[in-house]
């Protein structure tokens, strides 16, 4: 059912956004996982604007088709999603419902860091499944550039954790 453009509220179109998951990690939305940044409004016309979660993120044109398709299923005539890499994307944008999501999909999510990456990149990772940090990071790349696979002491769980960025 097409909504009327122009009638939606801001909020109303962040919680439209909500509805697409992350083409990578199905469980988690754009919303939760920061990469939607600006919602413009005029009339029928939306814009949007992304921050990729880096420059070549092979799921880019996923994203900006999704976020296109479900604009214009909500009513509006005309979506632009516009490209922002300043500031660029950090995990530190992943919602708090997000980080939930990613551990109870067995993904630990990524140490808050505040900026200090340098200090994130040594802690170790926390196992989604027991909540250990007698983990060890096995490989260094998991499904994703994003993610590394480890491997929990305690539990003997191997698991991907979500690098901090």
């Amino acid at each position: 059912m097409a909504m009327i453009p122009g009638r939606l509220t801001q909020d109303e179109v962040w919680e439209v956004l909500g509805q697409i998951q992350d083409p990578e990690i199905p469980v988690i939305s754009l919303v939760e996982m920061g990469i939607i940044r600006q919602v413009d409004l005029d009339g029928e016309h939306a814009t949007i604007t992304i921050a990729p979660t880096f420059s070549g993120c092979p799921a880019l044109q996923v994203i900006q088709q999704d976020i296109r398709e479900i604009l214009q299923r909500a009513g509006f005539n005309s979506v632009v999603v516009r490209l922002s890499y300043s500031p660029a994307w950090t995990t530190e944008w992943i919602t708090e419902e997000g980080r939930e999501k990613l551990k109870a999909f067995g993904i630990a999510p990524p140490v808050h860091h505040s900026g200090l990456i340098d200090l994130a990149l040594v802690l170790p990772a926390i196992c989604p499944y027991c909540g250990s940090t007698n983990t060890i990071v096995k490989n260094e790349f998991g499904a994703t550039q994003c993610r590394s696979i480890s491997f929990c002491n305690q539990c003997q769980q191997p698991f991907e954790q979500f690098k901090p960025i």
